[in-house]
């Protein structure tokens, strides 16, 4: 067998491990079988196909997916490409919107790899993109950190929702995760992110966050969030985290905001809303669980909507 067909092979049986694992509850298990595959695998030459590249430097891998309007009352998805452990499904939906799930083809990310997903509603298009599990950001074989990198662009009359499930940061993991979204003067943008410190009774990994958002060239958004052993001082003070292990964002852009604009609140024990310099909105949500993040987000999306 050639060194492609035989990393296909070991995907495959990695990805059969992972499940029965999960099914009986050790995830903790499958992770390192997972890993201890992946270290196997990349001890071979660089190998590409598809589009992802194995070897000492991790893997390489971007989804990227583009909605049109197809003139017909309905959303066309002409770009809908995933690579590696990055694969998308369009899912049903209701209304004049496409609905695409991100689904994990693979663990990770893992030390030195770099994924990214890069989503684009054209004109007059409707994209929601979800995702079908939480992603979990686990220690690799090299101490290089990981990179996430999600790039979204809507255009005038268009809306874009990315609604994915929570980010885990495992114990010795180093991760990178940068969002970018460029949005046209007439766009509508829902966003939310949700990062989760360490699975449970465990210590998080490295995490550094970072949000930008850009309307008709104009910032309205740039932070960064970083936590775990290595940032700076003080992430996990009264200040920042005041020592709850679950933290979200939730931006949303309207331009109906221009004339009306949400004013300052505090959303509960948990979350408060921040106006921005422009048609725009931040909820920022700290909590001891993720269960309670998810609840004041879902509820202010609602309350925005």
């Amino acid at each position: 067998m050639d060194r492609v067909g035989m990393t296909a092979d070991l995907a495959s049986r990695v990805a059969v491990d992972a499940e029965g694992a999960a099914r009986t509850g050790d995830m903790g298990a499958a992770a390192t079988r997972t890993a201890a595959a992946r270290t196997t695998a990349t001890r071979t030459d660089s190998v590409r196909t598809g589009g992802v590249r194995t070897g000492g430097a991790g893997v390489r891998a971007t989804a990227r997916v583009e909605a049109r309007a197809d003139g017909r009352g309905g959303i066309a998805l002409p770009v809908l490409d995933g690579e590696g452990p990055l694969a998308l499904r369009r899912t049903r939906s209701t209304g004049p919107t496409a609905r695409v799930t991100l689904v994990g083809a693979m663990s990770g990310p893992l030390g030195g790899d770099h994924l990214a997903v890069e989503a684009a509603a054209h004109e007059g298009a409707a994209l929601h993109i979800d995702s079908a599990a939480a992603t979990i950001a686990l220690p690799g074989q090299t101490e290089m950190a990981a990179r996430y990198d999600v790039r979204l662009t809507v255009a005038d009359g268009a809306e874009l929702r990315w609604l994915p499930e929570q980010l885990i940061s495992v114990r010795g993991s180093d991760l990178r995760v940068t969002t970018r979204a460029e949005l046209a003067a007439g766009a509508r943008l829902v966003l939310r992110e949700e990062q989760v410190l360490g699975r449970t009774g465990e210590e998080p990994g490295r995490l550094t966050s970072r949000l930008a958002v850009r309307r008709a060239g104009r910032l309205l958004l740039d932070q960064e969030l970083a936590c775990g052993p290595g940032a700076p001082g003080g992430w996990d003070g009264p200040a920042v985290l005041a020592g709850h292990r679950a933290v979200g964002q939730l931006v949303v852009v309207r331009p109906e905001f221009e004339h009306s604009r949400p004013q300052p609140d505090l959303l509960g024990e948990w979350a408060a809303l921040t106006p921005l310099a422009g048609p725009g909105v931040l909820v920022t949500a700290v909590a001891p669980d993720a269960l309670l993040v998810r609840r004041v987000l879902d509820e202010a999306v609602r309350r925005l909507s």
